[in-house]
């Protein structure tokens, strides 16, 4: 299989050519048996390849299976070629096994929708993306399947086509994503011109020799996070993660939880290199991720659609990841990208049983009481609240204190690491509450749909529940992977990352985090996640709906904010939205008219000279002659 790598993206892919096909016609009992086939063998594919690799590589060295060269030109090219090292192999197994449980999972949960084998199609599709993703040996071809997520999730977001919200979303994303996208490119632009290459251990291998100068690394660093924070929902370009909640569930589940959202995640763990060499980009990167997860958690405290909440879950926790690999703590950010991958996909799962049951109600103020009509849900969905919470040893509790530990001691910029600590500490609050805030609204209390909605609520089939179960039992035991070193020193995730995060001169190579500064701030961790559960408890449990009524009358202009997202979509609308389309109209009204009336007497004239000149196209051969013979004669009469 090392040498068959392509095999891996090109399972899913034919599912995705077989169901665009021949799904429409074949039946139901077709398109799933493809797809869940097609999304299996890439999983088995991939763990095969896995296990070879491991035999073939104990120390971690990169595999390379070179399919053809792409292009070669004037001293630079390009191939197409798949690569697995340690990083690539964590991500293959993220992707290939949460994916093929969302596939089984999306065979009950879009069982009675109409467009079937179409939403099948985009999922194999997507799988295929994002395999030539984490699997790609260069940025360029990185960027191939990074451009092919994108367009699936525009399918994806828009799948509800006959509806107004969701091809609207779907636009937002593309159209959010491609500025983002714009920097990646530019910064593949710098690579080929100061490094002469775009593979990723060329590019690595020339950046550690020197020679290049810092403010070029530095500009290609911060032109790929620009990438990072299209495809990872980051602050400024984070508006359009919320919005694709309009495609189904899975989709969230799946894309815009586990996978294509963590894209820039691992895109910079890449470059761990690039950026060790330009620290202050490392520094951006951490402020940005730190200010993304708190703003995002506070947007979260407020939220009604069981989705939306979850949405601002997902940009929060993406910013604690690039805390991670901000401050250079590469492995943590990688661990917490692979818990979140359990918990959240079991809560957007989670979600959509909940909502598969209230026959497609999505408001939390319209639930309650459901812990014992839907109790599996219920049970799955309480253990990954208990693990996002970050409460002790759960999943989300170990990874999300390596990444806050490793704020604090971050060697490159210590002042800015306490500042971000204490970003992601304050986020870690407010998850904590609204995620319980949420499981108290939705699966406590009294009912409060409607008579027709309590008759009909019941647990989902096996194939929705099974998926449940299994990610609900990774989210409580995933922080096994990587425990602290005081606590644990055989393997781990963190001494399998190790070869991937190689010594450079002048830049630091991994941190050193104190065991009792660990104990620390774990202590204080589990303190602030603890206060965010029993504050919820008090306000929500009993009193539901009560409390936030009572916000609303002391504070209704903050009340108002939150619940308006603090009025960011309005603000983008006011400032760029509608100066574009403005300037769009004026160059449409304006300057489009004034070269149109251009065009038009431009054809005026040359249709009157046309017009002019039919005259003497008599077809009379004698009119031909005398218009010759008067010709010679002025000829001859002006120059003898």
């Amino acid at each position: 299989m090392l040498n068959l790598l392509w095999l891996i993206p090109l399972t899913p892919f034919a599912g995705f050519l077989l169901n665009g096909l021949f799904g429409k016609r074949a039946g139901k009992g077709f398109v799933t048996a493809v797809a869940i086939l097609a999304s299996l063998a890439a999983a088995l594919l991939g763990t095969a390849a896995v296990l070879q690799y491991h035999g073939a590589y104990p120390n971690g060295a990169r595999h390379v299976d070179l399919v053809y060269n792409w292009f070669s030109s004037g001293g630079i090219g390009a191939d197409i070629a798949f690569q697995l090292d340690p990083l690539s192999v964590i991500m293959l197994m993220v992707v290939t096994w949460v994916g093929f449980l969302i596939h089984v999972y999306s065979v009950g949960y879009m069982h009675e929708e109409e467009g079937y084998w179409r939403y099948f199609a985009y999922l194999n599709l997507f799988l295929a993306a994002m395999l030539i993703l984490i699997l790609g040996s260069s940025y360029l071809f990185m960027f191939v399947g990074w451009e092919g997520v994108g367009l699936c999730s525009y399918l994806l977001i828009g799948f509800y086509y006959t509806t107004d919200y969701a091809p609207a979303a779907g636009k937002k994303a593309f159209v959010v994503n491609r500025i983002g996208d714009f920097g990646f490119l530019v910064a593949m632009f710098l690579m080929f011109a100061y490094l002469g290459t775009v593979d990723f251990a060329g590019v690595q291998q020339r950046a550690a020799a020197g020679g290049v100068d810092a403010s070029i690394l530095t500009a290609i660093c911060l032109l790929m996070f620009l990438g990072a924070c299209g495809k990872s929902a980051q602050l400024p370009l984070y508006v359009w993660l919320p919005d694709a909640m309009a495609g189904p569930t899975p989709v969230s589940a799946l894309i815009h939880a586990a996978t294509m959202v963590t894209a820039g995640v691992y895109m910079i763990a890449r470059s761990n290199v690039l950026y060790r060499l330009a620290p202050n980009a490392m520094m951006v990167v951490a402020i940005v991720g730190g200010l993304t997860a708190l703003f995002a958690a506070t947007i979260g405290l407020r939220q009604w659609d069981i989705k939306k909440v979850l949405a601002y879950s997902t940009v929060s926790q993406l910013g604690f990841m690039f805390i991670g690999v901000g401050v250079g703590a590469f492995s943590a950010g990688v661990f917490h990208l692979v818990t979140h991958a359990f918990f959240k996909a079991c809560l957007f799962l989670g979600s959509g049983s909940v909502i598969h049951a209230m026959s497609g109600e999505q408001d939390i103020r319209n639930m309650g009481g459901l812990r014992d009509k839907i109790p599996q849900t219920f049970r799955t969905f309480a253990i990954a609240t208990y693990a996002i919470s970050g409460l002790p040893l759960a999943a989300g509790f170990f990874s999300k204190d390596e990444v806050l530990a490793s704020a604090w001691a971050t060697p490159y910029f210590p002042a800015v690491g306490k500042l971000v600590w204490l970003l992601g500490t304050l986020a870690a609050f407010c998850t904590a509450f609204y995620m319980y805030r949420l499981l108290y609204l939705t699966f406590y209390g009294k009912f409060r749909g409607t008579h027709e909605q309590e008759h009909h609520l019941h647990e989902s089939p096996a194939t929705m529940t099974g998926p449940l179960w299994i990610l609900a039992i990774l989210s409580a035991i995933g922080g096994l992977l990587s425990l602290p070193e005081g606590i644990w020193h055989g393997p781990s995730l963190a001494s399998w990352l190790a070869p991937i995060v190689p010594e450079v001169e002048g830049a630091h190579h991994i941190i050193e985090i104190p065991m009792a500064q660990e104990l620390t701030v774990a202590v204080i961790s589990t303190i602030v996640a603890v206060l965010g559960w029993w504050v919820a408890r008090s306000l929500y449990k009993e009193k539901q709906l009560a409390s936030d009524a009572m916000l609303e009358q002391r504070a209704p202009g903050l009340a108002r904010a939150i619940e308006n997202k603090w009025y960011v979509d309005e603000f983008y609308a006011a400032t760029v939205v509608r100066p574009l389309a403005g300037l769009s109209r004026f160059f449409w009204r304006g300057v489009d008219a004034v070269i149109d009336g251009i065009a038009a007497m431009l054809g005026f004239i040359v249709r009157g000279i046309g017009d002019l000149l039919r005259f003497f196209q008599t077809g009379n051969v004698r009119n031909y002659a005398l218009m010759f013979f008067l010709g010679v004669v002025v000829f001859i009469a002006f120059f003898v």
